[in-house]
């Protein structure tokens, strides 16, 4: 297995300053013409197999999940390998079997993988968005996000692992040595979404490996491919065999028998409330064999809403809520689906609204065009769904269909909703997909109110230049990321640990100082001084 060299850059300390990866600037004809050359590079790699790999096992089945490009469902991204329950067993034994040994290395090596790998990313970035724009249908921006987060998580989550590693206790309590170890947990499993593939898939199979623990790797059938390439990745850089291993598989088959084993420790789950709660439910109930209580680590979406208070900046609340709303087609659990406008700027800001989203442009995102199609068929079924509740529930400002291409690409426009009632279905449930609810506010206690009347508590905005109403709305907003005169979503690693209340998942703070904690247990050890040789 060729493995990756160790250069300067792959060598950071706890104390190595951490600055976010920069953006690509795709206006200069050299970015542009590297990432064209790289969706050209990219498409020439389409179609290919990939296995299954446990305990360094290459591994087929007989069952195929197919993988294809959302905005031309011809065009076929990757052939995986359908892992069903009865490798679970298989899976679980790997991890463990590894574990001892991984357990045991240091961590200044087990995060110098990661910087390895962080590395190769960045020498490929181009290449890496090319694939999330074809597997998932993101523009070249959201594509480069990803893969700027997934460079982000792996530099900062070694770093907390150096740091972590180095903690002591409060106080030395006398005639004692007194240590405090964060110890791994086990064997865990890692299922992560579709619609952030790279990063969040990437950062949590980061956290759990770096902490010491092994895992299996359960990624979503509709991203298998980008999982793949970030496990031959890890395979490069070396790392050993078993501690982390790739199971393409259904939820309700190979995922279920996994979470429900009673070897595995920990379950890092980003994706639906049903699923979620599934895992959660799961997970509680103790199987014969078990002698520990697992751990849930879930993020499960939410209902995200900007409030525009009657001293906003109106301009600038409209541009957030429409890159908030619209931004990746709304699929992103930050995604705002409610605008809460103050009566006295509804009228101006429903107009200035319908404006600004019809002239997003819809098309093929291997174009760069900043509205592409949504994940799958299923995905589109649902949201075309929501557009005939949203027809009988307020009055349509834009969008409400979907668009044909000669490519048949699963494309939805940009669907604004205006007076709707805060109770509507629209704006209750999760709708994922480009569809905004836009409700009347009659002052700022029933903006407030309004914001809080789901059950989720994800994201969450306010557009107000008053020092009260903001100072308020720290307070009294209930959610786990909050963003004044800015959109919601984009959380940045490091300065905005992401994760939410309520329905919205066990707030597990990703990209902050104690999303490591969550993989580990501390073990606390004192030593009467003088008593050894």
């Amino acid at each position: 297995m060729a493995t990756a060299e160790i250069t300067p850059t792959t060598v950071r300390t706890a104390d190595t300053p951490f600055t976010n990866e920069p953006f690509v600037d795709f206006t200069t004809a050299k970015n542009r013409e590297a990432m064209l050359d790289a969706i050209a590079t990219v498409r020439g790699q389409l179609g290919q197999e990939y296995d299954n790999v446990i305990g360094g096992n290459r591994l087929k089945t007989s069952g195929k999940i197919t993988s294809v490009n959302p905005a031309r469902p011809s065009e076929i991204i990757g052939v995986h390998q359908r892992a069903e329950a009865d490798l679970a067993e298989q899976a679980v034994q790997a991890a463990l079997a590894a574990f001892p040994t991984w357990s045991r290395t240091s961590v200044a090596e087990r995060a110098t993988y990661l910087f390895r790998v962080a590395d190769l990313i960045r020498e490929r970035k181009f290449e890496f968005c090319a694939w999330l724009t074809l597997e998932v249908g993101k523009n070249w921006g959201e594509a480069d996000a990803d893969v700027g987060e997934t460079i982000d998580f792996l530099e900062f989550y070694g770093r907390e692992a150096l740091r972590l590693d180095a903690v002591t206790t409060p106080i030395q309590y006398p005639g004692e040595r007194n240590q405090l170890r964060y110890m791994p947990l086990g064997v865990g499993a890692v299922i992560p979404p579709w619609n952030f593939p790279f990063a969040i898939m990437a950062g949590m199979t980061a956290a759990a490996i770096v902490t010491g623990n092994t895992v299996i790797l359960k990624p979503s059938v509709d991203a298998p491919t980008i999982a793949a390439r970030f496990f031959a990745l890890l395979e490069e850089v070396g790392l050993p065999a078993g501690v982390v291993n790739l199971c393409q598989g259904e939820g309700p088959g190979f995922g279920s028998a996994v979470v429900a084993h009673p070897k595995t420790r920990f379950i890092a789950f980003t994706g639906s409330k049903v699923v979620g709660l599934e895992i959660h439910e799961s997970a509680a109930k103790t199987q014969p064999g078990q002698i520990f209580i697992k751990r849930t680590i879930l993020e499960m979406g939410g209902k995200d809403s900007i409030i525009v208070a009657d001293d906003a900046d109106l301009d600038a609340a409209v541009e957030g809520v429409a890159i908030s709303a619209f931004g990746f087609n709304g699929q992103k659990c930050s995604a705002c689906s409610r605008a809460i406008v103050d009566a006295s700027l509804y009228d101006a800001f429903c107009e200035k609204l319908q404006a600004r989203v019809a002239a997003i442009k819809t098309g093929d995102p291997a174009e760069n065009f900043y509205s592409g199609p949504v994940i799958s068929p299923k995905s589109y079924n649902k949201v075309l769904s929501y557009l005939e509740i949203g027809k009988t529930e307020g009055r349509l400002l834009n969008g409400g269909h979907a668009i044909e291409t000669t490519e048949g690409g699963y494309y939805i426009a940009p669907t604004v909703f205006a007076d709707i009632s805060p109770n509507a279905r629209i704006a209750q449930e999760e709708v994922f997909g480009p569809v905004l609810a836009v409700i009347k506010a009659n002052g700022f206690d029933d903006a407030l109110s309004i914001a809080n009347n789901t059950e989720y508590g994800l994201t969450g905005a306010l557009y107000s230049t008053s020092v009260a109403k903001l100072d308020r709305a720290r307070e009294e907003f209930q959610v786990g990321n909050l963003y004044f005169n800015r959109k919601c979503t984009g959380a940045m690693v490091g300065a905005h640990p992401f994760g939410g209340f309520n329905m919205s998942g066990t707030d597990s703070k990703a990209g902050g100082p104690d999303y490591l904690l969550l993989f580990t247990q501390a073990k606390s050890i004192a030593e009467k001084l003088g008593t050894t040789k």
